[in-house]
């Protein structure tokens, strides 16, 4: 027999707290308040273009309901948490060219989910390694954790994306050093064989 049961998934609960059983199947739909659902479909394809009219600068025309009321402080939180959003999903995706055009236009890579994910967790975790170069480049750290105390590199080793978490960490010593790219590093000066061969000790916390 089908159950159908209707609600909200709130941003600070979770599957498990609702009871969802095992083998069920879940069918999601966006809130159409606010013109959520545009700018996360376009994320979900991305698609700088439609992006771009959405809502996600300072300067953009677009207006709902809700935002043609907003002005200064509110204006620039409302459009800077659409542009997170559409960071977030972009990256998850591995759509590079939408990230970058996100970046190029403010988006910060700082700003976290409810459960404490940058960006490029979740870059991290579906092993998208021209999204987590380009967040590491425009600034992500690969030290934040989420709520559950990981780092980025941290869910790759964890998820097995090998190549993702050696990207970081060389991304990492990139910009510590002042490098320009990868050709300037000389992996036995930086690398000790010992870190590039077991990775580093502990739960993924123990780069510099």
């Amino acid at each position: 027999m089908t159950q159908e049961t209707p609600g909200d998934l709130m941003d600070n609960t979770t599957l498990k707290f609702h009871d969802v059983l095992p083998g069920s199947t879940l069918s999601l739909r966006i809130w159409h308040y606010d013109g959520w659902t545009d700018l996360v479909v376009a994320a979900v394809e991305g698609d700088p273009s439609k992006l771009s009219c959405l809502g996600i600068t300072e300067d953009s025309f677009y207006r709902t309901e809700t935002s043609r009321h907003l002005e200064g402080d509110k204006w620039r939180q409302w459009t800077s948490q659409r542009a997170f959003v559409a960071l977030y999903i972009t990256s998850h995706r591995g759509h590079s060219d939408a990230v970058r055009y996100l970046l190029e236009h403010g988006a910060s890579c700082a700003r976290r989910s409810p459960v404490g994910r940058t960006a490029l967790h979740v870059a991290a975790a579906m092993g998208c390694l021209d999204c987590t170069t380009l967040l590491v480049e425009h600034g992500a750290s690969i030290h934040d954790r989420d709520a559950h105390g990981e780092t980025p590199i941290a869910v790759a080793r964890r998820l097995q994306h090998r190549q993702t978490e050696q990207r970081l960490f060389l991304l990492y010593w990139i910009t510590k050093v002042g490098a320009k790219g990868p050709s300037e590093l000389t992996a036995r000066r930086l690398f000790p064989r010992a870190v590039l061969g077991r990775g580093p000790r502990g739960p993924g916390n123990s780069y510099p």
